[in-house]
């Protein structure tokens, strides 16, 4: 329990203290001129109040990520814990919250545009492509593994479930966001915030014990084929670092009426993520006796982590606190699947300039979206969720790299709060591709590793180039 602890604290100070060190790197302007008021059409640019932005940033970037997956990293022991707090502050806040603040200074545009603006047209052209197929696969994603939890625990078909909230994906994707996703999110915010403090408070009065951090041994048990570098650094990706997060911002920087709101929306709903992954992860490992008893009972379940949770809820929290955490688990993935599908329609639309008031040409953008989101929903999950996972980290390296431009445009001395998160996980998604068996599949071995580490430098060396000659150029923020 120290060592969760101690974790939890460091989290909970890193708000007020690291925060306020990047409010200051980032010159926050409380006078400045905002997306919602300048651009304000009733649809997506509206301002919002900032208890109900940063609910819905948070309900936007949780998904099944914070939970399952760092119920699947706690496979890994009490090791999951350092790169939860470590990497939440240091790379996942850090990555929200200036990606969010550097939207929100350029109109609120959607990531693609602010990727081209500081990384070139290469790169622009690149996430206008990558980009859009990741937000359909997150939604396909979030269609799965709810209707499969639905169906579960109810006498109503897996189908039917698939078939609901398609429906609801579809209206709040062009409904404007004040009228569906701006009024529900909180009352599903409370069932988030609930199972995460109701899980909180079985950790510290239950009859639990939360294994300690002795070493950064590999415990999985599969190990061999899943070594810590770098399989659990894609595992736990939104209870830590998720690209996913960045094209989620500019939803809410369209929506915020001061820039003085970006520390607790966009930095607090990343760390209190965090916040709710290292209780996952810490009552997986307690609740089942400890990392081994996890690792049994994942291997007798084909590694469903939906399992898991299902058990872990109802058995700690009876029958209504059951209900309402799993309602929690449910709502998570559903709230992000459809902000995904809105985050696709508006990045089409900016990429085509095409105004997004009248509701017709909502449609004209929606529709073909959900038609292909739909037919991935059918492929596979195991297929969908293992290229996303990749998918998902390799989206933060780009983001990462264009806060390192920003940065380094802005003549800021601390350009390696983001340089160095860039390298590292440009590394962990590199050596991913020579480790795991979905790319080359070398598995845990010093090539693989070399290799990786050769890609990551010609990637590196690349884009500092680039970026430094922009910066000699004279390249404007």
């Amino acid at each position: 329990m120290i060592t969760f602890a101690i974790c939890f604290v460091v989290l909970v100070s890193a708000y007020f203290l690291y925060g306020r060190f990047l409010e200051h790197i980032v010159g926050i302007d409380p006078k400045a001129d905002m997306p919602s008021k300048m651009h304000y059409d009733g649809v997506d640019f509206m301002p919002l109040p900032r208890w109900r932005i940063f609910l819905i940033q948070l309900l936007n970037i949780a998904g099944t990520g914070p939970i399952f997956g760092a119920v699947m990293g706690a496979c890994y022991g009490p090791v999951a814990f350092l790169w939860i707090t470590i990497g939440g502050i240091f790379m996942g806040a850090m990555h929200d919250f200036i990606s969010g603040v550097i939207s929100v200074r350029n109109g609120g545009q959607s990531l693609p545009e602010i990727i081209g603006k500081y990384l070139g047209g290469g790169m622009h052209k690149f996430t206008l492509v990558v980009i859009p197929i990741l937000m359909i696969l997150v939604g396909a994603v979030f269609i799965v593994t709810p209707s499969q939890i639905l169906s579960d625990k109810t006498d109503t078909p897996y189908l039917m479930w698939v078939a609901i909230i398609i429906v609801y994906y579809f209206v709040a994707t062009i409904l404007p966001v004040d009228k569906i996703i701006g009024k529900i999110y909180p009352v599903f915010g409370a069932s988030l915030i609930f199972m995460a403090v109701a899980l909180f408070g079985v950790l510290l009065f239950g009859d639990y014990s939360v294994p300690e951090l002795t070493s950064v041994e590999n415990m999985h048990f599969n190990a061999e084929k899943l070594p810590i570098v770098p399989t659990l650094f894609i595992s736990i990706a939104c209870g830590a670092i998720s690209g996913f997060h960045a094209t989620q911002s500019p939803l809410m920087a369209r929506c915020m009426t001061n820039e003085k709101q970006a520390r607790p929306v966009f930095f607090g709903a990343m760390i209190s993520e965090s916040l709710i992954a290292l209780v996952w992860a810490a009552i997986a490992m307690a609740f089942f006796g400890g990392v081994e008893g996890l690792n049994t009972f994942m291997q007798e379940n084909g590694g469903n982590a939906g399992v898991a949770v299902s058990t872990i809820s109802d058995t700690t929290l009876g029958v209504v606190g059951g209900v309402l955490a799993l309602l929690g688990v449910v709502v998570a993935p559903i709230t992000s699947g459809d902000t995904a599908f809105r985050s696709a329609r508006l990045i089409i639309a900016d990429m085509l300039h095409y105004d997004q008031k009248p509701i017709t040409k909502r449609l004209v953008v929606s529709l073909p979206l959900f038609a292909i989101g739909i037919g991935i929903a059918f492929i596979d999950f195991d297929v969908i969720w293992r290229y996303f996972a990749w998918s998902n980290q390799a989206l933060s390296v780009i983001t990462l790299w264009m806060i390192t431009a920003w940065l380094m445009r802005r003549g800021s001395k601390v350009s390696f709060l983001a340089l160095l998160p860039a390298i590292l996980m440009t590394y962990v998604c590199s050596s991913f591709v020579f480790v795991s068996n979905q790319f080359v599949g070398l598995g845990a071995t010093a090539e693989a590793y070399i290799y990786g580490a050769a890609m990551t430098a010609v990637i590196s060396g690349l884009l500092m180039t680039k970026i430094r000659k922009d910066v000699k150029q004279g390249a404007t923020i």
